[in-house]
Parts: structure tokens; C-alpha cells; sequence
């Protein structure tokens, strides 16, 4: 099975949540989701952020859906980092 390690996501969110309890959202999805969030860029009703995150095995809808949840818009994957289990020994 092919499972995700890491993902960078840029987003664009509403100023609230704030980028603490976004990263803290987005961690809750998996029991090991580590999280890293820089906001990019500020305009008046939005942030423009990276998300850098790491886990055993991410969840890519959960989080599509956590995103969703607190009113963000994924632009896009910017880099993904994937392990095929059959490949450890």
C-alpha cells in the first residue's frame, strides 16, 4: 500500500480561524500529524498560506475536508512525498 509521509499545501483562508487554531484543526485530523503553517501573504478578508504536513499515513480528504470546514480553499499540492510499504523490509 502507498501511504503519504508529506504533503505541502498552499491555501487561502479567512483571517479567522486564526493560523494557531487552523494548524491545531488540521493536526486533530490524524493521530500523528505533525504541522507546520506560514502565513504568505495578508489581504483584507484573507491569508494566503503554506501548510507543511507529516504524518505515518496523511489522509488527503480528511484534511480537504478540515480546510473545507473552517472555510479555506486548497490551491494546490505543491509537493508530496509517498512510500510504497512493500518497499520496507
Amino acid at each position: 500500500m502507498v501511504r503519504v509521509k508529506r504533503m505541502v499545501l498552499d491555501v487561502l483562508k479567512p483571517h479567522q480561524p486564526n493560523a494557531l487554531e487552523f494548524s491545531q484543526a488540521i493536526a486533530k485530523a490524524g493521530a500523528d500529524y505533525y504541522v507546520h503553517l506560514i502565513v504568505l501573504e495578508v489581504d483584507k478578508n484573507t491569508e494566503t498560506i503554506q501548510i507543511e504536513l507529516e504524518g505515518a499515513a496523511i489522509d488527503f480528504e480528511l484534511i480537504q475536508n478540515a480546510i473545507m470546514d473552517m472555510g479555506g480553499s486548497l490551491h494546490s499540492i505543491d509537493e508530496v512525498e509517498v512510500q510504497n510499504e512493500a518497499d520496507e523490509k
